[in-house]
């Protein structure tokens, strides 16, 4: 049985706001949990905050910014030993082929790539002091399973979830010596403020909350893959499999259908 939240940790979650980091929240400070919770608006944060004021600390910052997160460092500390972060922070534009623009895909760069990789910088010499002391310290990076398929007009956010999904497993390569966990998480769609404004069908959609308690018995289970909902991932798994041409063919068939903007999480 994994170490992992069998007694209370103290948890840092980024993008806890809305969507799946604040259902996490919710749910770990149920487990009687310890959390820092990160988000650009501090309205709900302090809403978070008051189920549970003596073991939640909101600490407001825009992932993206270096100067935000390095102001906040010292908070991670305030709770005692860090032994989770959970970096979920994330944005998804979609791309108008037609009206091509490579700040589409910098902006799904910057906030899913470069937001994270600055989350780690903060979080891992907090992790690794936790390790020192011979306590679990677990780094979780919250992906999609996107990536698995060239969807058409995803140029930006499929590349910047293939991108966490190799970072992630190059941070569990080189951490595997120091006994810090690392974590893919690779959800399908989920019911967020993000994909409610998706215009087109969205297979094995869960709610947030669904999905924190998949993201959380994973983790309480010592998986370093979790991937839901389990019927949406195989497929995709299995069209990845595919010889490159079908895929093509597959991806330009569908592309030819989508023409108006989409959004998605």
């Amino acid at each position: 049985m994994s170490e992992r939240l069998a007694t209370a940790s103290n948890i840092w979650i980024t993008g806890a706001s809305s969507g799946i980091g604040e259902s996490v929240a919710r749910a770990l400070v149920k487990g009687g949990h310890k959390l820092v919770l990160t988000g650009r608006r501090p309205e709900p944060l302090t809403q978070i905050s008051a189920l549970a004021p003596e073991r939640i600390t909101p600490a407001v910052a825009d992932t993206t910014s270096k100067e935000n997160l390095h102001s906040i460092a010292p908070i991670l500390e305030s709770h005692g030993n860090l032994n989770m972060a959970i970096l979920n922070a994330g944005t998804c534009e979609y791309l108008d082929i037609a009206d091509y623009s490579s700040d589409v895909i910098e902006k799904n760069i910057q906030t899913n790539v470069i937001g994270t990789a600055r989350c780690v910088e903060i979080a891992l010499p907090a992790l690794r002091r936790t390790r020192a002391k011979g306590l679990p310290a677990t780094l979780v990076i919250v992906g999609s399973s996107a990536w698995w398929f060239p969807f058409a007009r995803a140029e930006g956010y499929g590349a910047s979830k293939a991108a966490l999904a190799y970072f992630a497993h190059s941070l569990r390569a080189d951490l595997a010596a120091e006994g810090i966990e690392v974590v893919l998480v690779s959800p399908g769609f989920v019911k967020t403020p993000l994909t409610e404004r998706n215009d087109f069908p969205m297979p094995f959609l869960v709610t947030a909350d669904a999905a924190a308690e998949r993201i959380i018995s994973g983790l309480a289970n010592g998986h370093n893959e979790i991937a839901f909902p389990k019927r949406f991932t195989w497929i995709m798994k299995c069209l990845s499999a595919l010889p490159q041409s079908l895929i093509d063919r597959m991806a330009a068939s569908m592309a030819r259908k989508s023409t108006t903007e989409q959004e998605t999480k």
